[in-house]
């Protein structure tokens, strides 16, 4: 690993310990074990590490989405492939996602520390929110909106609809972050969370 990508690794993990706010510049050298200025000459700042944290994170769900043979973000693209699957392959798609989100390394660490940090920092508040709540909402919300167009789904209000899928899947991740062991318990609630939902908006695939 390389000097940038150990500088991430090690803030991340101190961030996740310590909380955002908590860590210094000459923690994450520390921890690496470089000087301070020697940090500097790959990042100027405590929050541009944050931000090439992020960046990291975003690259490696763009690689997994595509090793699922799905976009991630366009939920245009998505739609398309979401109304020619077959609930079997839906129920291993929405596992694979989980599975992800729950397992890998960054974004465990990062949900940790946002989780501690949302109650000392607007700023880092607003990031968690956007990441967990927000960006996922209106992704799902334009993919199943244009899959109701479509007359796969039925419902009077897509917004409602969409927190009817997301939050519970949301609830489950937060569960297994806590208590670990519950996992299995929780990729069976998730199997029939997605046939319950369609079964009731009436997905004809």
């Amino acid at each position: 690993m390389d000097t940038k990508k150990r500088i991430l690794d090690e803030a991340l993990t101190l961030f996740s310990e310590k909380g955002y706010a908590n860590v210094f510049v000459g923690d994450i050298a520390d921890r690496v074990g470089i000087k301070a200025p020697s940090l500097y000459k790959h990042y100027k700042n405590k929050r541009a590490i944050f931000d090439a944290i992020i960046d990291e994170m975003n690259q490696r769900f763009a690689e997994q989405a595509k090793s699922m043979n799905i976009n991630g973000t366009d939920a245009q693209k998505d739609s398309e492939i979401y109304k020619n699957m077959s609930e079997e392959k839906l129920l291993a798609l929405g596992r694979q996602f989980f599975l992800y989100y729950l397992h890998d390394d960054y974004n465990k660490r990062f949900r940790k520390m946002l989780t501690i940090e949302q109650f000392n920092s607007k700023d880092l508040a607003d990031i968690y929110s956007k990441l967990y709540v927000d960006d996922p909402l209106a992704y799902q919300s334009m993919l199943l909106g244009m899959v109701a167009q479509a007359g796969m789904l039925h419902t009077d209000n897509v917004n409602i609809m969409t927190l009817h899928f997301y939050a519970p899947i949301y609830f489950l991740l937060t569960m297994c972050d806590r208590d670990p062991e519950r996992e299995p318990e929780a990729l069976k609630t998730l199997d029939e969370h997605i046939k319950q939902f369609n079964r009731l908006y009436g997905r004809t695939k």
